[in-house]
């Protein structure tokens, strides 16, 4: 706390400055308002100066007079209208138009290859604003749109430097990366955790098959489409810099049993295995709480730099950025320095190029993925340090190789840094010619490094946890991606009624990445600087690369039409050529999609109605592809093994030998999503009240991901990969919004949006065999989760928990269970053979989400501001693989001690301290949890400096806030987050053999990063 209030001491004392400045002479200043479309004058206005109380209205005429200092700046705002400010300048006469709140209709977004008005779109398009995303002091991007768009599910990780899991409409495809194609600026990324929220000017996410069809094979997961700031033709030069501080706490925090507590369970696991009491002594008191003792409240900060403006023919942006945040593990940090470039010239009269370029380093110093569930597993008996300051050995104990382990040694003896690099970013070049035509070219790419550095040293903490050589890991990935695209477009209005866009494209591009791994023992340690495989042992070093390059051919167009403003149709067509599919069945992909507008509140026999100030109806229907298949999946895999060895000639001279040690794969084609969208939009009362519904029905048809095969075939490989199921998703989505101002000055938003999304599958294109997947991180030969036909994917799969043997008695008056014995799990018999087998395993949980739902509220008095947001899920389950997860003398949670069986009649729920034996811990019905939350997502509370005060320091604004993120969740799990993302995993290991079927391991908590709410100050200042 001491850096954060350092850093606003200096703040505090201009503050004080500011506040005795003198204040501006005033003036009268008079004027008429009128409606900016016909002229007529508007009565009632109101006219405040802004950042101060003082206010007017016009009269009957439209006429207004207020007394103002010469450099303040009026603010008029009348209900049905766009709220304008107009800086007086020493003016006294300013007269005003205001336009309607139905122009707002007329609101451009972006879509894919241009923008559109609000009112011409047919697809489901949704747009955050960039002072929306910033607002939220979130270190990535993709967290800020947690609640805010109805149907996008956000799933934060947690750990620093990470970018949040983020599903459309529910999950389409299983193989490879789930993620959305992400275009910046028209670059396509499969990540944005190198922009900076700062620099962002808007994002829309592209919905529905109609909107992200231009995308063709990259737009199975959905699209975002982010454009950053810019500077505006002729303005002056603008500086901005906006600045947080603060820190992140656990919530939630997992109370374990404490010392005394555990002996007394670790002695009952030992008696009910046959073995004697471990502790002779079980009144230990509280002992070791490793939580309290590994995690930290985490210092955050970031500050943004911004310069910004204009010519007449050219307009420039240059920003700065510097995050820092610690992690909640102790030594656990991430530094991220970004710098953005843009600049748009205008050459001649109908020629403009520009560029825009973003660099980004980050470094972290990262923590072992294995230290999470070691603070849950850690015997609280042992000490982290012994009194002659040797670290505490649960060795001394007898606890087993469950509990072998001391997570400060895990900490202290760790020494992993990931850095990265990357240059990204375009140039373009726009030509209008011939009145109606822009032709546009664009070349962009990626140029990044990562590198993950891990050194294990040459040490002794504890019986377990040791080394007698010292190793260096290192992974170095480079990744060298272009992309051209050149674009034609035509546009014209017709009779003033017909309204028409064509739009022709290409596109090339290429993905290319070299990854290199090396490894060496016995490297000598001075600083981290001075690590180089070659200092190693010559005879242990290891060095292996692979490379890969995908390359992409498109060809798009697509048409817009509308007539009056009444009706709209769109249409588009792409297609793709893949190189990952050369030499198959299907080496090019066509991606068609067809929209329909018709906005009938500008029909004729609507004007005299009066409930709507608009209503417009859309239907949509697309197709959209998916790339993320390995290079050339229908190839034979030839390898060469040593026991395959001939010897040849009188010398008898040994040749190595090559065999097939794969399956043939089955022929691979095009994995599709089709989806239809029908979408209706109104607003009511003067444009107050909006409203947007949408129902989707999206149907992945031949997935692509991997199925498990028989290890009897003989293959190197359990899995071959190919076209395996159909998968639908289909839901509804409802957003509504309120936006008013009091009689008193009170200007307010009110919005929500909830969306409903099922999942099934509609067929296993292999036949009937379910697909049994989801590890639970428990080497028992169980998979937690089952994908069938009529389920959703990856539904939880198991027993349904009876009870718990009481005795011997109840033992045998139930059915027949092998590992039976009092204290343990009572499985129903469903299919009533009388005994329980794989036969009597059912349907458990479903970890994909059927509700997400999100409130989000600001409000302006004065110079006061408030922003609070609410978000939560509904209708999802979690998989608690932590509670079975359990080797030996690991320590359990105080809600399983205090609930547990511990003898005939305690408990008929929890079962006894032998949880973790083959027969408690295959998949039940006693791990599967309601992972349903809400919580308070953000709180924000600012403050506006009066314009009058800062007019004389020439400073055109200062604005001071407080927020809090996350600060109260409510959810009934017992773990310590119902956002269960996919489990990290070590990037020095693991990085390049990560599971790619991860979607059928959805839901399964077996190490999840803890919780945490963040705390913050911050400044907004412009020059």
């Amino acid at each position: 706390m001491k850096r954060i209030f350092t850093k606003f001491s200096v703040l505090t004392f201009l503050c004080l400055l500011f506040i005795n400045a003198a204040f501006a002479q005033n003036i009268t200043v008079k004027g008429v308002v009128t409606d900016g479309s016909d002229k007529s004058t508007i009565p009632s206005v109101s006219i405040m100066v802004k950042g101060t109380t003082t206010g007017a209205q016009t009269d009957a005429a439209g006429r207004y007079s207020i007394s103002a200092p010469a450099n303040s700046t009026l603010v008029f705002t009348y209900i049905g209208y766009v709220t304008k400010e107009v800086a007086v300048a020493g003016q006294t006469t300013i007269n005003v138009a205001l336009a309607s709140a139905s122009q707002q209709l007329d609101q451009v977004v972006v879509v894919g290859y241009g923008t559109q008005r609000k009112i011409d779109v047919t697809g489901a398009v949704a747009s955050l604003k960039g002072d929306e995303i910033s607002k939220q002091a979130s270190t990535n991007p993709v967290a800020a749109l947690q609640g805010k768009i109805a149907g996008v599910s956000i799933t934060n990780t947690g750990t620093p430097g990470t970018t949040p899991q983020i599903r459309i409409r529910g999950l389409g495809t299983i193989f490879g990366n789930q993620a959305p194609l992400y275009v910046v600026d028209g670059v396509w990324y499969s990540d944005i955790n190198f922009l900076n929220p700062g620099d962002i000017e808007n994002m829309s996410v592209l919905k529905d098959a109609s909107a992200q069809s231009i995308y063709g094979i990259r737009a199975a997961n959905g699209v975002v489409l982010i454009t950053t700031k810019k500077g505006k033709l002729g303005a002056p030069t603008t500086v901005n810099y906006d600045a947080y501080a603060g820190f992140q706490k656990v919530t939630n925090q997992v109370k374990m049993a404490n010392a005394s507590e555990y002996a007394q369970f670790t002695n009952e696991l030992s008696v009910l295995n046959g073995g004697a009491p471990v502790f002779a002594n079980t009144n230990l008191g509280a002992g070791t709480n490793w939580y309290n003792q590994i995690l930290r409240d985490a210092f955050v900060t970031n500050h943004n730099v911004s310069v910004n403006g204009g010519t007449e023919k050219s307009t420039y942006n240059i920003s700065l950025g510097y995050l820092d945040q610690d992690g909640i593990i102790k030594t656990n940090n991430y530094k991220r320095y970004t710098a953005r470039v843009s600049n748009d010239i205008q050459i001649y009269k109908n020629l403009k190029v520009g560029y825009n370029i973003t660099g980004v380093m980050g470094k972290s110093n990262d923590v072992p993925t294995t230290i999470y569930h070691q603070l849950y597993a850690a015997a609280p008996s042992i000490p982290v340090f012994n009194p002659d300051g040797s670290y505490g050995d649960p060795r001394s104990q007898n606890l087993g190789d469950g509990a072998n382990f001391n997570p400060q040694a895990t900490i202290d003896f760790n020494n992993q840094i990931t850095k990265q690099y990357s240059v990204t970013g375009n140039i373009f070049a726009e030509l209008n010619f011939a009145k109606h035509f822009t032709f546009k070219t664009s070349v962009g790419g990626e140029f990044g490094q990562f590198e993950n550095r891990k050194y294990s040293p040459k040490y002794y903490a504890t019986y377990a946890q040791k080394s007698d050589a010292s190793e260096l890991d290192i992974v170095r990935i480079d990744t060298r991606n272009w992309i051209i695209e050149n674009t034609l477009t035509y546009q014209n209005t017709f009779n003033e009624d017909h309204n028409l866009t064509v739009l022709l494209g290409q596109s090339a591009q290429s993905n290319k990445s070299y990854t290199l791994n090396g490894s060496a023992q016995n490297v000598p340690f001075n600083t981290d600087a001075d690590l180089y495989l070659s200092l190693g042992d010559p005879a242990s070093r290891t060095v292996s690369d692979a490379g890969s390059r995908i390359t992409f051919a498109s060809y798009f167009a697509r048409a817009n039409y509308a007539f009056k403003s009444k009706y709209m149709l769109n249409a588009s067509i792409r297609a793709d050529g893949a190189s990952q599919f050369f030499g198959g069945q299907q080496t090019w992909g066509y991606f068609p999609s067809v929209g329909a507008g018709w906005v009938i509140s500008n029909e004729d026999f609507m004007k005299d109605q009066t409930v709507f100030s608009s209503l417009k109806l859309r239907g949509s229907w697309g197709m959209i592809g998916n790339a993320s298949v390995p290079i050339n999946p229908t190839q034979i895999v030839v390898a060469q093994t040593a026991d395959l060895t001939a010897f040849y000639g009188n010398n008898n001279i040994p040749l190595p030998g090559k065999s097939i040690n794969t399956l043939p794969p089955r022929p691979i084609v095009w994995e599709k999503g089709i989806g239809t969208d029908v979408g209706v939009e109104a607003s009511f009362l003067t444009h107050r009240l909006s409203v947007e519904a949408d129902y989707y029905n999206r149907k992945t048809s031949r997935a692509i991901f991997n199925l498990p095969i028989l290890g009897s075939l003989g293959t190197v490989s359990n899995e071959i990969l190919g076209n395996q199921a159909d998968i639908q998703n289909k839901g509804f989505e409802f957003s509504a919004s309120w936006n008013d101002k009091t009689a008193g000055g009170l200007t307010y938003s009110i919005g929500g949006n909830i969306g409903y999304n099922t999942n099934k599958v509609l067929a296993v294109l292999s036949g009937a065999t379910p697909i049994y997947d989801g590890s639970t991180g428990i080497t028992n030969g169980y998979t937690a989760t089952r994908t069938i036909v009529g389920d959703p994917i990856g539904m939880f799969y198991g027993y349904k928990t009876a009870g718990i043997f009481q005795n011997a008695a109840d033992i045998a008056n139930s059915p027949t269970q092998s590992g039976a014995a009092p204290g343990g799990f009572k499985y129903q018999d469903l299919n009533g053979d009388g005994r329980i087998t794989s036969a009597d395993r059912t349907t458990l949980g479903n970890p994909n989400p059927k509700y997400t739902y999100g409130v989000n509220t600001s409000f302006a008095y004065k110079n006061f501001d408030l922003a609070l947001d609410f978000q939560g899920v509904a209708g999802v389950d979690i998989y608690n693989a932590n509670l079975a997860y359990r080797y030996g003398n690991e320590n359990i949670t105080k809600d399983f001690f205090d609930n547990r069986w511990h003898g005939e009649g305690t408990s008929n729920s929890y079962p006894s301290a032998n949880i973790g034996s083959s027969a408690n811990s295959a998949p039940n019905s006693f791990y599967i949890s309601s992972g349903s939350y809400f919580r308070v997502r953000n709180a924000q509370l600012g403050y506006t400096l009066p314009s009058t005060i800062l007019n004389k320091w020439k400073i055109k604004k200062i604005r001071f806030y407080a927020n809090a993120q996350n600060a109260i969740n409510i959810f009934g799990y017992k773990g310590f987050s119902p956002e269960v993302g996919p489990v990290p995993t070590d990037n020095a290991k693991t990085i390049s053999t990560s599971n790619p079927n991860t979607t059928l391991n959805g839901g399964i908590d077996a190490n999840v990063y803890p919780l945490y709410a963040t705390y913050n100050f911050g400044i907004n200042l412009t020059f």
